[in-house]
């Protein structure tokens, strides 16, 4: 019997070095989890029942556990390159099979899909063109390579101080845009049409004095689209603001609904674009323009992306906006060392691992994300030599079992 213990112990020695081998040739591969043998002794059942003087048969690996414990985080500089901070497993589709991995390496494939190395997609909640984003089932994640559509400016918002103090009143009393003799002051501000075209929408501050009944400074604002056409009728009157003795307004300012503006290319006309000057002053200091801000911007060009920590895909565009393109999911186990590794970085789950919990990263007990890194094996390169050192030992000690034995029978022979 003690050839079977000594050649079950060396079995096992050897089992526990592949495993430790295992975790060497991995100690670079991203992601990775190290394994660690399980062992168990072997005992023969007895006819008489158990005792202190039953003796054992050797042992065996049971299973090969591996540790889910942090790996330390890389820096890559790659914007999809993503590591988490905690628990959980990054959810891929591979065609058609859902996986599961601590690899953060990913790339976009040809038709805009989030894939790692083994072209599995990774999985995560979808949003809409308004940037909501449906968090009830996840899909395979595709970042849109098209534009963003444009968006008709509907609101001009501008605050102005206009000079108290040297603002002479035109001599011309009829406003016209191509006499600088007939108004005061003029700005413009870019707006763009249905069709992300842009235009300029001009201002023109007109001081006409105090007002013969209420003493109030009293101005009228015109306005022009690209130049000469009027904003509603001729001459294009828009707003008549009057200022206190504080310099505030006093009347005026608005929202004001202006006219119907048609820009007469194709466009959708626009009916409902209000302008706001509240906070306008006439102090004594010089014009100046202190806000002026329109809603709206024209087509834009996907540019870029970012992935936050809480797995939101951020994209921007050409033309200065952004919008949400969707969330990475996450899952984790109740039992994350009942996974099945299938290589290539990736488990599947099992009845021992238990239904994956699915959800975004920082909530329940998932971890966060940190972009432009991966996580590093948790393999300690170190600890593993010395583990190699005592399998070697073991395995050692086990054949020279086996050469005692052998010369004890050779001595029966003998005899």
């Amino acid at each position: 019997m003690s050839f079977s213990t000594a050649l079950s112990g060396l079995d096992a020695a050897s089992q526990n070095l592949d495993v430790i081998g295992n975790n060497v040739a991995n100690a670079s591969t991203v992601g990775f989890k190290e394994g660690e043998a399980l062992f168990s002794d072997i005992y023969a059942n007895s006819m008489s029942g158990s005792g202190n003087n039953q003796i054992g048969m050797g042992t065996r690996v049971t299973g090969v556990e591996q540790q889910f414990t942090q790996g330390d985080p890389t820096v890559t500089n790659q914007s999809l390159d993503l590591a988490i901070n905690g628990n959980g497993l990054f959810r891929l589709n591979d065609n058609g099979t859902t996986v599961y991995s601590r690899n953060g390496q990913f790339q976009l494939d040809k038709n805009g899909y989030i894939v790692n190395a083994n072209g599995d997609r990774l999985t995560g909640y979808g949003a809409n063109t308004t940037g909501v984003i449906n968090s009830v089932s996840p899909q395979d994640l595709q970042i849109p390579t098209g534009y963003i559509a444009p968006m008709a400016t509907s609101t001009i918002a501008g605050q102005f101080n206009l000079d108290s103090r040297t603002a002479a009143i035109p001599s011309t009393t009829a406003f016209n845009p191509a006499d600088t003799t007939t108004y005061t002051n003029g700005t413009s501000v870019n707006v763009y049409d249905s069709l992300g075209n842009q235009h300029s929408v001009n201002l023109y501050f007109v001081n006409r004095g105090p007002d013969p009944v209420t003493g109030l400074g009293t101005w009228n604002v015109y306005g022009t689209i690209d130049g000469s056409t009027p904003i509603g009728t001729a001459p294009g009157l828009i707003d008549t603001l009057q200022f206190n003795t504080a310099g505030g307004l006093a009347s005026g300012g608005g929202p004001i609904t202006l006219p119907t503006i048609s820009y007469g290319n194709g466009s959708s006309s626009v009916s409902n674009m209000t302008l706001t000057l509240n906070g306008t002053t006439q102090y004594g200091s010089t014009y100046a323009v202190n806000a002026l801000q329109p809603n709206g911007y024209a087509t834009g060009q996907l540019s870029g992306f970012t992935i936050g920590t809480d797995g939101i895909i951020t994209g921007t565009y050409s033309n200065g906006q952004s919008a949400t393109l969707g969330q990475v999911a996450l899952a984790n186990f109740n039992n994350p060392q009942g996974l099945v590794p299938t290589g290539n970085n990736a488990w599947v789950e099992s009845a021992t691992s238990g239904a994956p919990k699915v959800g975004v990263p920082g909530s329940s007990n998932l971890g966060s994300l940190q972009s432009g890194a991966v996580e590093s094996s948790n393999v300690n390169l170190t600890a593993e030599l010395v583990n190699m050192i005592t399998a070697q030992r073991n395995y050692q000690a086990n054949a020279q079992t086996i050469k005692t034995e052998n010369q004890l029978v050779q001595t029966l022979v003998n005899l």
